[in-house]
């Protein structure tokens, strides 16, 4: 199974609580064998910094790190 994850745009309020949320149960996924990926229509560097935005919302040190990757769809194809 999988679980997509598409937001609007990096930085946001809601969507760095719920990428915040995803974050502290991706081990609960990653137990029922479930993969995650989001996508938002930022860049990579802009994805990069915003992970560290969302590990410090959760506590956590801020790191260019989350359990999941973010896609880059800087030029809306995907989306």
């Amino acid at each position: 199974w999988g679980i997509l994850f598409s937001h609007p745009r990096d930085f946001t309020p809601v969507c760095t609580t719920e990428l915040g949320r995803a974050a502290k149960l991706a081990s609960e996924f990653s137990k029922r064998n479930v993969k995650m990926i989001a996508l938002s229509i930022d860049s990579v560097p802009d994805h990069l910094s915003w992970s560290k935005d969302i590990n410090a919302y959760n506590g956590e040190q801020p790191e260019e790190k989350l359990p999941f990757p973010i896609i880059a769809d800087k030029n809306r194809e995907l989306a």
